[in-house]
This record gives structure tokens, sequence and C-alpha cells, in this order.
């Protein structure tokens, strides 16, 4: 695996795009290991985005019946054409924050760290069985956060809203080429039967979470803006956010439920 993403940057020239978040992974031992959490059966479709050098692409060709494989730098999807022959790899040349993700039953990536959050989200609209996907360890650890953690934050929230999410290996930078700035883990996430999944208002959680370790009834009124409210509908309506449920409690200690709860009696009050 060390030897062949190697072999390949030597004979194409090629420098790493940190634009776009270009750290090789070449451990194979890792590698394994994704796609075996990944428990692909042979009747899949999988999903990758920023495929690199085919590594992790070959191994979940040789598992899955098709592989879709999103990439964004044209210099890669020549390289994969050259080198690889696979006959249930399609490769796609796109931006994966602006296309529409074809079918797919599983996803397993080692992800450019700057399109976490975007990615993320984008991917919980989607139906599908199981996420296996490689992250920045501090983005990993506030995924999987509980109520009253350090880490519990709006990301927090809104994925653990749709989905259950499990931390199950940290990495260390030297499994990557060129070695990133920061250690990464990797994170299985599996959604939840839709009856369980909870709706949740944006800009609600966005307008708490802008200040996590403050009362939730004082986040609120010090991000009142982000409800779309006028400040003259605030002092209005300033009442009614004063006594929302769970009013005394810290927004970082709040659960996904008492959000809701939150939720609910502001669109009753008319303020979502």
């Amino acid at each position: 695996m060390y030897s062949k993403v190697f072999s390949l940057i030597s004979k194409y020239h090629l420098k790493p795009n940190s634009d776009l978040g270009q750290n090789f992974l070449i451990v194979e031992d890792v590698i394994q290991r994704e796609v075996e959490r990944a428990e692909i059966k042979e009747s899949e479709t999988v999903l990758e985005i920023g495929p690199g050098l085919g590594v992790l692409t070959d191994e979940l060709a040789k598992r899955a019946k098709k592989v879709y494989a999103i990439e964004k730098d044209s210099r890669i999807i020549e390289i994969l054409r050259r080198e690889y022959r696979w006959d249930n790899v399609e490769l796609i040349h796109g931006d994966a924050l602006k296309i529409d993700f074809p079918y797919f039953d599983k996803i397993v990536s080692n992800l450019p760290y700057q399109i976490s959050s975007p990615i993320t989200f984008k991917l919980l609209k989607y139906d599908f069985k199981k996420a296996v996907l490689i992250y920045q360890l501090e983005f990993a650890q506030r995924m999987v956060a509980k109520p009253g953690d350090k880490n519990y934050s709006r990301l927090s929230v809104m994925v653990q809203a749709k989905a259950d999410v499990e931390l199950v290996e940290k990495i260390g930078r030297g499994a990557f080429y060129p070695k990133p700035k920061v250690d990464s883990a990797v994170i299985v996430m599996t959604p939840k039967p839709k009856d369980e999944q909870v709706d949740l208002n944006e800009n609600l959680v966005k307008a708490l979470f802008q200040h996590r370790r403050k009362l939730a009834s004082k986040a609120l009124k010090d991000s009142y803006y982000m409800l779309g409210l006028t400040k003259d509908e605030f002092k209005k309506l300033k009442p009614i956010i004063e006594h929302i449920p769970h009013s005394q409690k810290r927004v970082f200690q709040l659960s996904i439920e008492e959000i809701k709860d939150i939720e609910e009696y502001l669109r009753q009050n008319g303020l979502l």
C-alpha cells in the first residue's frame, strides 16, 4: 500500500494539493479495517468521496457490486483511469458538495477535512445503511460527544438526531502522506430508523450553540436575530423566550429531546 502510493506519486510527479485536503492514507492495516467495518455485501453499492490514489477504492471494488468514486482533482482522475482496470468502479469528476449523489448503500471514505461539516450534513439527507469515515480527531470527538461533554456542540446534536455514531479508532499523523498537522479518527455512522430520527430546526440549534455555556433562555435572547426576529419583534416576544422549556439548563447540557421541546414551544408561540 505504502509503495503503491509513492510509486504513483513518483511516476506522475504528483504534488499533493493541500487546498483540496490531499493527505493520502498509506497504512494498509487501517484501510483493511475501514473496509471490514463497512461489512460490504456483494450486492451493495458503495460511495467514496476523495479516492486519492485508489488504494481504498481498489479494496472496495473487490467486495462491492458497484463503487462510485467522486474526485474533484482532474489530475487524480487521469491517474486512476490509467493505472486501474476496474469494471465496477465509476469515477465521477466533480465537487462532492455540489453534485447529487448516485444511489448508494454504504459510504467509505477518507474525507478531505476542510469539507467535513458540510459533507456530513449532506450525507445525512440521504438514505443509506452505514458510513465508515475518517475525520480529523477533534471533529470526530465532537460528532460523538454527549450532553455535558466539553466537545458537545451543534454538530453533535445535528448528527445524533439522525444517526448512531461511534468513534472506533484513532489514527496518528504518520498514517498519511503528506503528514497532516492533526491526528485523525475513524467514525462509524449508522442512520437511525426513520421513526427514531428527530428533525430539528437548524436555525434554532445554531442560535442556542452560539452561546453554548449560557442558560438556554439567555442564549436565545442573545441570538434572537438568528431566529429571523427584528429587534422590535424580539422586545415583544422576550417574555415567551424567557419561559422556554429547560430555560435554566445550560445549552451544552441540553439533550436532543430537550432541544425539540424548546422548538415545539417556540413553534406553538409563533416564533418558528
